[in-house]
């Protein structure tokens, strides 16, 4: 394992951009929802929603298959075969009219799209370690948002000049440009020394050794929790802003400055988790995260919106918690796998998204006429994840 502990600009860059291609083709699909509907006859607006939390179901299913590979046969091969799995599915979303068949084309999309993903984060590991883990992770994360500052607008471009299949044709090309830059210019990461023998029981033994690290399994559930609450919201802002304040003009911009606010929350992260630790300020994130929600609840129980003015500024606030929370959570969950980081970060990543999936369906539910599900949903999980720091607070690694 290589813990060189100094920064490497385009590795950053390049391991973000791997991530992003999820992202893109989550985030600029939103101003599309309503129109794919439309155009595959889907009576209920609600089921809209699944474009969104199947990819992730796909995510989370993938990263079992891709991270063990990847541990067997190196990173970057198994990128590849991600990304073909990925211009595959994404044939089947454009060709087919049949609203089931696209989500079946989402799900594969997620689950190709798990090999940049997860196999990012692996490399992350096979680099860097502790803390300074954490802040790498922190900034990937600070570019990574990026992407969903612009690609609602993208998106909306998209489908004001063409066709809402010109988004996956995007989605495609910018897919295809990370894959090239990727192949010129990085390395492997994972040792030959560090490779593990492909057997049978590889998944098996890569399962057994991950739940032996408590910590990790705990950090995973409560990225579980925290994803779930958010996924809430990604699959119904479409839904909440063009339908419940009839902004849709205004979506695109509405959702990029939600998505600064995480970005912000992981810059000054980068910044201060090498001085105060990733666990302490994880802890700290997950308060607040419970403190905002709560109070929304108890200032608006009855089930009426506030001014979208207000609505911004709590969804602001709770983001800006949670830009505290995604890559600390996973560098605390990632730092006892070195040794098997492939499997780890597919464990990590399968567990937290299947976590995540149905809790967003549930909540997703009861989001018609009022914003209110969605705090509740924050406020229940964000106790949730808070019992598990309280039940590791006071093991000896993080005193």
């Amino acid at each position: 394992m290589q813990n060189q502990q100094h920064f490497k600009l385009e590795f950053v860059v390049l391991m973000a951009a791997l991530m992003s291609i999820v992202a893109l083709s989550i985030d600029a699909l939103l101003p599309a929802l309503p129109d794919i509907g439309k155009s595959l006859n889907v009576s209920n607006p609600n089921d809209n929603q699944l474009l969104i939390t199947m990819i992730f179901l796909g995510l989370g299913f993938g990263q079992l298959i891709f991270g063990p590979l990847s541990d067997a046969f190196g990173r970057k091969p198994i990128v590849y075969i991600g990304f073909i799995i990925f211009i595959i599915a994404s044939i089947i979303c454009v060709t087919t009219k049949s609203f089931e068949m696209m989500i079946f084309g989402r799900v594969l999309q997620g689950i190709g799209l798990s090999s940049p993903r997860t196999i990012a984060i692996a490399m992350v590991r096979d680099s860097y370690s502790g803390d300074y883990m954490a802040k790498i992770m922190s900034i990937i994360v600070m570019v990574f948002i990026l992407v969903p500052v612009i690609a609602p607008t993208l998106g909306q471009f998209l489908l004001n000049f063409y066709h809402w299949k010109a988004i996956f044709y995007i989605n495609l090309i910018c897919g295809a440009l990370v894959m090239i830059w990727f192949w010129l210019r990085q390395s492997e990461t994972l040792k030959d020394d560090n490779k593990i023998l492909f057997k049978a029981s590889l998944f098996i033994d890569g399962t057994k050794e991950f739940f032996k690290h408590k910590d990790s399994v705990a950090f995973t559930i409560v990225s579980g929790f925290i994803t779930g609450s958010f996924m809430v919201y990604l699959s119904t802002s479409q839904q909440i802003f063009e339908q419940q304040y009839n902004l849709a003009d205004l979506f695109p911009y509405i959702f990029a400055s939600l998505a600064i606010s995480v970005g912000l929350a992981t810059f000054l992260n980068s910044r201060l988790v090498v001085t105060y630790g990733m666990w302490k300020i994880a802890y700290t994130a997950v308060i607040a995260y419970c403190s905002i929600s709560f109070l929304y609840i108890a200032l608006y129980w009855s089930g009426k919106n506030p001014s979208i003015e207000i609505l911004i500024t709590f969804f602001a606030l709770q983001f800006f918690a949670i830009g505290f929370l995604f890559g600390n959570l996973r560098a605390l969950a990632m730092e006892p796998l070195g040794h098997i980081a492939g499997i780890g970060a597919a464990i990590n990543g399968f567990i937290s998204t299947v976590m995540a999936v149905p809790i967003a369906n549930f909540i997703g539910n009861y989001i018609d006429t009022s914003v209110l599900p969605i705090f509740i949903g924050f406020s229940i999980f964000g106790v949730l994840s808070l019992l598990v720091f309280f039940s590791i607070k006071s093991t000896k690694s993080f005193q």
